[in-house]
């Protein structure tokens, strides 16, 4: 089988070219799909361009490295020669050939591409599919192929890094178009980063998200764990998430960024996923998440009254309408014995009473909240109401057993039109307040359990944090003379207002 090559501008792209180039794609999908459904369309199509063309280059270096060798054809096709296998007939170059039912020739591709990599891809296109005229005609799938066929994105023009940067940014440009859909696959970019700034997990380690959306937590667990100069690829990242399509963006997400991680697609309170030989939850070392604020439809009916088989809600069941601490208990349960986690969640479990009064007070007893951190209001697509981060810990260093720290960051942010966003100097103040761990006035105050139980278990932050700004005594002195001086100039102003009243005959 001979090689054949498409003519493909090899440019080394730049941040800038590239984000461009790629949003341009959804330009050409306005007016005749919803703005909703971009993601599935584009990241889809660069997924399929960036597996064909780095085959594609693989092959090209082993031409280099082989030379002319009669068998050379037989070679380049090794499968343990490319990360990734693509079918003959099904390369990129081979589906943008095609003028006629190009969606069914995609369709086609994406599930031999599926099949010639076993269980690798599984589920990522399952629910893809561009066979559909009346939405996708050809006019439009071609304009489609021959847009992302502009450029070259094997590794010579787009590290991985980079791309994986822009399909981050074209997720967060779907999200922002999805108002409040858009917060069920994407958490913004600086929350994610306050969370793993918090829980600092090292080389060797293993994270958890058991609400993983586009699997932003492990992927900035990854890029954290590389910048302190450990190696990645000896982290182990787990993630579990219920939505199909969400979840098939995620695992595009890690192999674009090329991070081994598992991760796997069902509802982690019904149907947790990752467990023991014994049936018992899986334990990590590091767990963090943004799961849905005050979700109704949790599995209360499942899972009360101990019916949950993972011994998950020890400190109660949360009630019906209201899953947050269903999510928490979840955390803490799939928390090592030194494990720690850190999870995002509205406000209201600070301080509703109830079944929920009683989880938190449980908690509270047992020494597993170690820092309640408060945000800014409309950080989070879709609500405007201000969020707040638990910060679990289940083996506290001495010096912070039966305390827990209270942050006040809701008041330093980067204001927007639609849409508040931390800085990186807010991430930084908190993290470090954290770290720390001593009380900063008007910022942060570590509670004693005395503290907590006098405030009836209530965990809101500005109950801890004196935020109110001190008066200045005034000058007693200087006032008073002031006073004479506003008294004197009255009973002038008096005067003259009776004399004008006796010459207009008002008064004798």
């Amino acid at each position: 089988m001979q090689m054949e090559f498409a003519n493909l501008n090899e440019t080394r792209l730049d941040k800038t070219a590239l984000f461009t180039h790629l949003w341009g794609a959804a330009d050409i999908l306005r007016g005749s799909v919803d703005s909703a459904d971009f993601k599935n369309y584009i990241l889809g199509l660069l997924f399929y361009k960036r597996l064909s063309d780095v085959y594609d280059e693989e092959v090209e270096a082993l031409r280099v490295k082989l030379g002319d060798q009669p068998n050379f054809t037989d070679l380049a096709y090794l499968p343990n020669l490319h990360r990734f296998q693509i079918p003959a007939g099904y390369f990129w170059r081979d589906i943008r050939e095609k003028s006629t039912d190009i969606g069914a020739w995609l369709d086609r591709g994406f599930n031999e591409i599926t099949r010639a990599n076993d269980q690798r891809l599984h589920g990522i296109f399952e629910r893809l599919t561009f066979n559909d005229k009346e939405v996708l005609p050809d006019s439009k799938l071609q304009k489609l192929m021959d847009h992302f066929s502009r450029y070259n994105l094997g590794n010579k023009s787009v590290s991985n890094d980079l791309l994986g940067d822009a399909y981050l940014y074209l997720i967060g440009k779907f999200a922002s178009g999805a108002g409040k859909k858009g917060g069920e696959f994407f958490t913004p970019p600086m929350i994610v980063k306050l969370l793993i700034e918090l829980l600092d997990p090292h080389e060797g380690a293993s994270v958890y998200d058991p609400t993983c959306g586009s699997g932003s937590i492990l992927l900035e667990s990854a890029l954290h764990v590389r910048q302190q100069g450990g190696n990645v690829r000896n982290l182990f990242l787990r993630g579990q998430e219920i939505n199909v399509t969400t979840y098939a963006i995620a695992r595009m997400n890690m192999i674009l960024h090329d991070l081994d991680a598992d991760i796997r697609r069902e509802d982690s309170l019904r149907h947790p996923l990752f467990l023991n030989p014994n049936g018992s939850l899986t334990t990590f070392d590091y767990a963090a998440a943004n799961p849905p604020f005050s979700l109704d439809e949790w599995g209360h009916d499942e899972l009360k009254d101990s019916q949950d088989n993972y011994k998950r809600f020890s400190y109660g069941t949360p009630p019906r309408s209201t899953g947050d601490w269903a999510f928490v208990q979840h955390i803490v349960a799939s928390l090592k014995p030194k494990g720690r986690g850190a999870v995002v969640m509205s406000n209201g479990i600070l301080f509703r009473g109830g079944a929920e009064k009683r989880i938190r007070q449980g908690l509270i007893e047992a020494d597993f909240i170690e820092a309640v951190v408060g945000l800014p209001n409309k950080l989070f697509f879709g609500t405007g109401i201000p969020g707040c981060i638990l910060v679990v810990n289940k083996n506290k260093p001495e010096t912070h057993k039966g305390k827990i720290l209270f942050i006040h960051g809701a008041n330093d942010y980067l204001p927007g039109k639609n849409q508040n966003s931390l800085r990186p100097e807010d991430v930084a103040k908190i993290a470090n307040a954290y770290r720390q761990f001593e009380s900063v006035p008007k910022y942060a105050t570590v509670a004693n359990a005395a503290q907590l139980a006098a405030n009836d278990y209530n965990l809101n932050v500005t109950r801890y944090v004196d935020t109110a700004e001190a008066t200045q005594p005034g000058d007693i002195p200087a006032t008073l003379a002031k006073l004479r001086q506003l008294e004197a100039e009255r009973t002038v102003v008096e005067g003259r207002l009776q004399n004008y009243l006796k010459e207009l005959g008002y008064i004798e």
